[in-house]
């Protein structure tokens, strides 16, 4: 099964709210697999009159979906497989008009390629494995026009609203002088981006000059935001070099060039915009193909893997070859077919000795880090190891006025890293509603994109009232805050249990040699301390880390912990089914 989501925001003229969520399980990680995509699809989606569209089977042969407003259809896409994303949405368009938006996988999905992402509109990704699932359906993309406008229950309030939200973008300092400017690319020297494998973390002065924000406006050649948005936090860029000279591109965000540059130990930005358009062309998450060439090439450091094995130079510098690594992987040829099951199931193939240098949390890497908010997030999240399901909104670094009013009026602790657990309840509940609204969280991680009217009613008060002008349905602080948001967080939850995911899975990923010393030992009891308490705060058990009875009845959720804590224990998780690798579909045209 797999599912498009659009928020109940989406379609409506509330500023970044045109986010698609794409859900399904994930073959990456073998649990919850959602990933979150902008671009216009939400806004059409909606417009076109669906909240949801669920899509189940396999058909016998290549299709897309047509979606027309009221008119749906299934439609011949044998002329489509095996194209790039690029190719496949161009050709989409061509048949059906500009005002349409496009999903679609490139021959990554095809060839079920773990990580394979689903491609919104050219450049925007939904990460998780989606595409692998939407290519082992033979579905190609889904195709959408929706011009039917979302009615408000209460126009006259909803519009007042809407128009204060508005105003926060127009004058925010941050949104007009950091995130208009640079986007992401401040996270280069903001957010200390791993160094080759995790080796370190680069503060501001060791991060290479030529990959600072400032250093990428050379290859700019415009910006650009998703539908409805007035910030425009991505770039639009040209290659002025090397094999894929003139080529443009655009949302080359922070995690690109971080996994796939400096973690993986490439510094050459010419290299770095290749690599991120290679992935958006295949259909591949950034993220996780970063993780698993940089992952293979410190196997290779440490000798568990030789170059003759990987048939390619692993070496940390060669720009040339990693290129020559994506094209592998993404056509599942030779060595690739092995990068393309990811880290975790890579390091399974190659045995014991590998998988002690994975560093992943239920399939999912961010790397390492000692006990506290950060490690604690990671662990919890219910799509495994995450930078977008709570951690990034517990600090206040890009909320210099608003933070520190949440601070006095008493919805976040002064200091999260003394009340991590405190921190990152909240922070959780604000990201899932904002994944569950269809809104941005923003490009540098504030408050003021992840909840709407945050600013002016804090905390879910503002969005509260938003949603009851929209809707007509009450909604305040307690419903959203209380109810909604631990609900979806529950639900999440028990999926993962049912995916044999308990307490021992929400881990502290560590070096073997931090493992096995005694300070890694004295930081694991940290962690399961700080767990505990996460557990008790969230009415969870604190010895399984499963929601309770009592918890699932006030949620109103009782029928979910019927199916699926009343069948514990399931077989426990210990990543992602195996397949043999000669099973695979393979092969395909190189971009």
């Amino acid at each position: 099964m797999l599912c498009f989501g659009a928020g109940p925001l989406s379609g409506t003229g509330v500023p970044l709210s045109s986010r698609i969520e794409v859900s399904a399980l994930s073959p990456y990680s073998g649990i919850l697999g959602d990933g979150n995509a902008g671009g216009a699809f939400a806004h059409r989606l909606k417009r076109a009159g669906y909240d949801q569209v669920v899509i189940t089977g396999r058909a016998e042969r290549p299709k897309y979906l047509w979606i027309d407003n009221a008119h749906v259809e299934l439609r011949d896409a044998a002329g489509l497989w095996g194209k790039t994303t690029w190719e496949t949405a161009d050709a989409l368009v061509a048949a059906h008009g500009k005002e349409i938006s496009t999903a679609c996988i490139g021959p990554a999905g095809e060839n079920l390629v773990r990580f394979a992402g689903t491609i919104v509109d050219k450049y925007n990704s939904a990460a998780r494995g989606s595409g692998a699932v939407l290519g082992s359906k033979h579905l190609k993309a889904v195709a959408v026009r929706g011009t039917t406008p979302v009615p408000a229950a209460d126009p006259k309030t909803f519009r007042r609203l809407v128009d204060l939200d508005r105003r926060f973008f127009a004058t925010d300092p941050i949104q007009r002088d950091k995130v208009a400017v640079y986007g992401s690319h401040v996270g280069m020297v903001e957010w200390r981006p791993g160094y080759r494998y995790f080796q370190k973390y680069l503060e501001a002065e060791e991060v290479p000059v030529s990959l600072r924000p400032e250093s990428w406006k050379r290859f700019e050649i415009g910006r650009k935001g998703c539908h409805g948005c007035s910030v425009a936090c991505k770039n639009v860029f040209r290659i002025p070099e090397g094999p894929r000279a003139g080529e443009t591109g655009a949302a080359l965000e922070f995690e690109a060039i971080y996994c796939m540059g400096v973690n993986a130990g490439i510094e050459d930005p010419v290299a770095i915009m290749e690599y991120g358009n290679l992935a958006d062309l295949y259909g591949m998450d950034v993220i996780a193909l970063g993780n698993a060439v940089a992952f293979a090439k410190k196997l290779f450091e440490l000798g568990i893997i030789t170059e003759a094995d990987a048939g390619v130079s692993l070496a940390w510098t060669d720009a040339a070859a990693q290129a020559e690594l994506i094209h592998r992987t993404a056509l599942r040829e030779g060595f690739g077919n092995r990068l393309a099951e990811g880290m975790l199931n890579l390091a399974r193939l190659l045995g014991p000795e590998a998988v002690k240098y994975c560093y992943h949390v239920k399939g999912l890497s961010r790397g390492t880090f000692p006990t506290g908010l950060f490690a604690l997030a990671h662990a919890t999240s219910t799509r495994g190891a995450d930078h977008l399901r709570g951690r990034s909104w517990a600090f206040g670094e890009n909320d210099p006025v608003l933070y520190p009013e949440l601070v006095r009026r008493g919805f976040l602790p002064a200091d999260p890293e003394k009340a991590p657990v405190a921190s990152l309840v909240v922070s959780e509940s604000a990201t899932t509603l904002a994944d569950a609204l269809g809104r941005c969280k923003g490009a540098v991680n504030t408050w003021g994109c992840a909840v709407p009217l945050v600013g002016a009613f804090p905390l879910f008060d503002g969005l509260g009232r938003l949603l009851t002008a929209l809707t007509g349905e009450d909604f305040d602080e307690a419903s959203l805050g209380g109810g909604i948001a631990p609900r979806i967080w529950a639900v999440e939850r028990c999926f993962n249990i049912r995916q044999g995911c308990i307490r021992r899975h929400d881990a502290l990923p560590q070096p073997p040699d931090i493992a096995e010393s005694l300070e890694g030992r004295e930081q694991v009891k940290a962690h399961e301390a700080l767990l505990t308490e996460y557990y008790r705060t969230r009415e969870y058990d604190p010895d399984t880390g499963v929601p309770t009875l009592d918890l699932m009845e006030r949620l109103d959720i009782r029928d979910v912990f019927e199916r699926t804590v009343m069948g514990l224990p399931y077989p426990e998780w210990d990543g992602p089914t195996l397949w043999p690798l000669e099973r695979y579909p393979r092969g395909g045209v190189r971009v």
